[in-house]
């Protein structure tokens, strides 16, 4: 039996510590806190003029951020994020406070209440990637692609219902570019960090099973496949 053991290798799985990493996000900034975070298939499309509509798009995994500024119960800013890991320079921002919602919320008849509406969006973007078929988002870019739209909208088999709409800017060039040296850096550091967890388990094994360690670090040949020739039963 050999000394390498699953507890000596949790303790090694413990120490990846991703935490500091995260802190540095230029998204958490000016004391804003993250509320979502995930990857949601979106329609992108694009228009020269606003009104204008278009059925061609396509569809990409964009990563979602929210993040809000004070108390859930009394939010003073929330802000939606679009980017993309395919296009570094796509990044839009959805900024409301509580005076723009209520243009928004008499605008769109939304039944929901400013600290509420983070929710709301939490609930549709997850609608969209539980249920793609039914929950749709689409995101259209306008001219030069300096604005955008978000629209969500449900499939309800007969005629497709918009929900909500969320409007759109293209981010500030230095926002951009904060947000790509984040992103390169966090590769960077996690990489780092995984080079050294290697390292650690290299020098596990090589104490525990040096046997073990030289079979893994050997080249491995593929599995060769044989196939009979068709001559090979004639006599």
């Amino acid at each position: 039996m050999s000394g390498l053991t699953s507890q000596g290798l949790s303790n090694t799985d413990d120490s990846i510590d991703l935490s500091h990493i995260e802190e540095l996000d230029p998204s958490l900034s000016n004391g804003y806190r993250l509320l979502y975070d995930r990857e949601v298939p979106i329609e992108i499309r694009s228009v020269h003029a606003l009104g204008e509509k278009t059925n061609s798009g396509v569809l990409e995994s964009i990563k979602v951020k929210i993040v809000a500024l004070g108390l859930d119960s009394a939010p003073h800013s929330i802000r939606m994020e679009l980017s993309s890991e395919a296009d570094l320079f796509f990044v839009f921002l959805h900024t409301i406070d509580p005076d723009l919602y209520a243009h928004v919320q008499d605008q769109q008849q939304l039944m929901v209440d400013f600290s509420d509406y983070p929710n709301v969006l939490i609930r549709m973007l997850n609608a969209c990637i539980r249920e793609p078929h039914v929950h749709l988002a689409i995101f259209t870019m306008v001219g030069a692609g300096n604005e955008g739209t978000l629209e969500f909208i449900q499939n309800m088999e007969y005629k497709f219902v918009e929900l909500m709409s969320c409007a759109f800017d293209r981010a500030p060039e230095e926002v951009v570019q904060h947000q790509i040296t984040y992103r390169y850096n966090s590769v960077k550091s996690r990489l780092a960090i995984m080079q050294a967890r290697l390292f650690e388990l290299n020098n596990l094994v090589k104490t525990k099973n040096p046997s073990l360690l030289l079979h893994l670090q050997s080249p491995q040949k593929a599995p060769s496949t044989s196939v009979a020739s068709p001559l090979s039963n004639r006599r």
